[in-house]
């Protein structure tokens, strides 16, 4: 790989991290748009890691417009619960599960577990791939921090409200989204990604 073409598609829907991922790429000079944008559909995530997961959707993307592809998967490992929901974590508690089900279930299924031992980190994969190619370019962030018995704050989504950040004391849901990128697995995740592309299409 030695050019990087001006059009990137982000395989994701979110605004939010179209926005994000657009501003890390902004020195490289390229255009990010959504495989929405494109028709290009959701991939299955039948993968059983968050990286193969990353990937599927990356190449899913890159196949289906000829264009490079950005993808990421993340998801929840609680200590307590080897790891669970981990990959499932968009759908804990069902398919079709909504972000309150979800922590309802998790909040359920350690209301035993002592504080001390409450223990969990967002997992995140980002990856790149070329359209053709099966090389990949692949970053990973981890955010440690520990799961409250109630949810606390407004912000974030996801398992947001009950995850509270070390450094800050704040749960996901009451940092800031400029301080929430800062700590968390997805910015650190995109970050190391960009940092990647940068050494090699500078």
């Amino acid at each position: 790989m030695t050019s990087l073409p001006g059009k990137v598609v982000m395989a994701s829907s979110n605004a939010g991290k179209i926005r994000e991922i657009a501003r890390l790429l902004e020195g490289l000079g390229v255009e990010v748009v959504a495989q929405s944008e494109l028709g290009v559909s959701d991939a299955d995530e039948t993968g059983t890691t968050f990286a193969e997961n990353s990937l599927i959707k990356a190449r899913h993307a890159a196949d289906a417009t000829g264009l490079p592809a950005i993808a990421d998967d993340s998801g929840l490992a609680v200590d307590a619960l080897d790891g669970r929901p981990g990959v499932y974590s968009a759908r804990y508690a069902g398919a079709d599960a909504t972000d309150e089900q979800n922590i309802d279930k998790l909040l359920r299924e350690l209301v035993d577990v002592s504080d001390e031992s409450r223990g969990a980190a967002f997992h995140c994969v980002a990856s790149f791939i070329m359209p053709g190619t099966s090389q990949a370019v692949v970053a990973e962030g981890v955010w440690r921090g520990t799961i409250l018995r109630a949810r606390r704050g407004d912000g974030g989504f996801g398992y947001d409200p009950i995850f509270r950040d070390p450094a800050s004391g704040l749960t996901g849901a009451e940092l800031t989204p400029s301080e929430k990128n800062a700590r968390s697995h997805r910015g650190q995740a995109l970050r190391g990604l960009v940092a990647l592309l940068q050494q090699q299409f500078s």
